[in-house]
């Protein structure tokens, strides 16, 4: 049996790991796991530390938290250049308040249900999104394994990081939703991707390599994990009354129905501000910085372990 590396977030689901690692560790015992655990001590840790991990040889790595951990996990994988990153057998169990990556793999959100699968459990291979985009008058880059999102998915996720709120569920984030509809206004873009361009006032904008964010949200129904291209969805200028209206079909994958709304994919993205105001870039629900943003797909990047 291989020697497994787990990477356990305390803080992640508001306190929740902390309190039922002990269970945790009673089910690895039981189960006669050979691992090594460690808790991460705050925001970034968890690259690092799987960083490490790769470097002290471990090739089988486990996440304990939501997608803010798996989205931590994810970025230490791909940046180590120890190990061809598909070659790392990654799993998350999921505590945590956002579990939305789970959701497309029909991943247990009950840890008791879903640990004792997941050392025998399949792997598969999974495409990840590279990010670049600027911050603080620098640039960056930064990879994400779920859904990255512009113009009022980020105003959203900014303006909760900047009240220090987390989505304890999909209702908090709803709710936050709804609250910053009318502070948002749409935002003039240039859209580039497939040799072409466009140029229009956007509500939102979601580059997805899977399907699912927001609470369950399905803003890229197009989106397959594996298919080595990203799910993109445009949402011209909607009335806010609409918005309102248009929430089933958040929900029910429906979105690309609306008349404003156009569905595509595609392997790199460009988007820039066509004004002087500043576009929002966020990814995994992480608020990152502003466009010019540029998003590359990086094909069959990560092996996760999945269900049956």
């Amino acid at each position: 049996m291989p020697n497994w590396f787990i990477i356990a977030n305390p803080a992640a689901g508001g306190g929740l790991v902390k309190k039922v690692w002990p269970a945790i560790e009673a089910e690895l015992q039981k189960l006669q796991i050979q691992y090594v655990s460690n808790f991460t001590i705050g925001p970034g840790h968890a690259t690092t530390m799987v960083q490490e991990a790769l470097t002290a040889g471990y090739r089988h790595i486990i996440a304990v938290g939501g997608d803010g951990t798996n989205h931590e996990v994810i970025n230490g994988i791909m940046l180590q250049k120890n190990v061809p990153s598909a070659e790392v057998n990654y799993g998350l169990l999921p505590v945590g308040t956002g579990n939305d990556w789970i959701r497309t793999y029909g991943i247990p959100r009950d840890w008791r249900e879903w640990l004792p699968q997941l050392f025998a459990a399949p792997s598969r291979l999974q495409d990840v999104g590279l990010a670049t985009f600027w911050a603080g008058g620098q640039k960056f880059e930064r990879f994400f394994t779920n859904v990255a999102g512009l113009c009022y998915d980020a105003f959203v996720v900014k303006t909760m990081a900047d009240h220090q709120i987390k989505p304890g569920n999909r209702f908090v984030y709803l709710w936050w939703i709804l609250r910053c509809l009318f502070r948002f206004q749409p935002t003039p873009c240039t859209i580039s991707f497939d040799g072409q361009s466009i140029q229009e006032s956007c509500y939102t904008i979601n580059i997805g390599i899977c399907k699912y964010s927001g609470g369950g949200m399905q803003f890229v129904p197009q989106a397959i994990p594996d298919d080595g291209l990203f799910g993109l969805t445009i949402a011209r200028k909607i009335p806010k009354w609409d918005v309102i209206l248009s929430t089933p079909r958040f929900y029910a994958g429906t979105i690309g129905g609306h008349p404003k709304v156009t569905l595509h994919q595609s392997k790199n993205i460009r988007v820039e501000s066509a004004s002087e105001h500043a576009v929002y870039v966020e990814a995994d629900g992480e608020f990152l910085g502003e466009c010019p943003a540029e998003f590359r797909i990086v094909e069959k990047g990560i092996r996760v372990i999945v269900p049956f």
